[in-house]
């Protein structure tokens, strides 16, 4: 499964544009992601869809998500964005509007 490339990104935007809206995370080149110095989250493209790398909430490895729709998004923002909260890393506006996801 490769990484996702320019044309995979571009229909990935709505999603990205979330992801960066939360605050706290680096975004090194386009569509990945570091929280702190260590990298958190990226995007693969295959025949069978999108799907996201994100690194386990015990810090480990990382777990892949099939982006199957609206949930599957929001899903995965809810997961950052409690890594976020985790980390001491969203300010007090940020996690109000994290909360409305």
């Amino acid at each position: 499964m490769k990484h996702a490339g320019a044309q995979a990104l571009d229909a990935l935007e709505p999603l990205l544009e979330r992801l960066r809206d939360l605050g706290g995370l680096r975004e090194k080149t386009r569509g990945v992601f570091y929280l702190k110095s260590r990298s958190f989250l990226h995007f693969h493209e295959d025949p069978s869809g999108f799907y996201a790398d994100i690194r386990a909430p015990d810090g480990g490895d990382f777990d892949r998500l099939k982006l199957e729709g609206p949930e599957a998004e929001a899903a995965l923002v809810a997961r950052a964005s409690a890594a976020l909260r985790r980390n001491g890393d969203l300010t007090e506006s940020d996690r109000r509007s994290s909360s409305l996801l």
